[in-house]
């Protein structure tokens, strides 16, 4: 028996639209190049929508107020060393103020693009996960649940 615990990686990301075009990043990876929505790791105590508000400051120099919890997805594939993983993302969706020029983003990104549903669809050989058109389709179809949907015990992350 396998005593190891089977334990998927939470992630968070932002879905941002704006005048019909959804904000991505092009980040690099040791696969090359890739398109992602704003997104990274939950850290320790933080819940996911804060989450989703510091990685897309981070990511793209704006400042991101989540209007709704777009969904919970889960995904398999490999980790940044090369290792099988489950991953659970929160993704919300909202609004993003303008860029802040003298932030620096994370390191790994390039860019950041605002591309249409058709270029974002046409270009998913380059996303760094199925996830990035799956969102964008759910926010195309309406999806929305409150925030409130996602809560978070105050103690938790918090160390035992």
């Amino acid at each position: 028996m396998n005593s190891s615990r089977w334990k998927p990686s939470v992630t968070v990301a932002a879905v941002i639209a704006h005048e019909g075009r959804y904000l991505l990043v092009e980040e690099q990876t040791r696969d090359g190049l890739r398109l992602n929505t704003p997104a990274g790791h939950l850290e320790p105590g933080e819940s996911p929508q804060d989450g989703a508000v510091r990685e897309a400051l981070e990511e793209t120099g704006r400042v991101f107020t989540p209007e709704a919890l777009l969904g919970v997805y889960m995904a398999a594939s490999h980790d940044a060393r090369g290792e099988p993983t489950t991953w659970l993302r929160f993704a919300y969706c909202g609004r993003a103020g303008e860029a802040d020029p003298a932030r620096p983003l994370d390191d790994g990104i390039v860019r950041t693009l605002w591309l249409t549903p058709a270029e974002i669809e046409a270009s998913q050989a380059r996303h760094r996960s199925p996830l990035v058109w799956r969102c964008v389709q759910d926010h195309l179809a309406g999806r929305r649940f409150a925030l409130d949907a996602v809560h978070m015990d105050p103690s938790a992350g918090a160390p035992g």
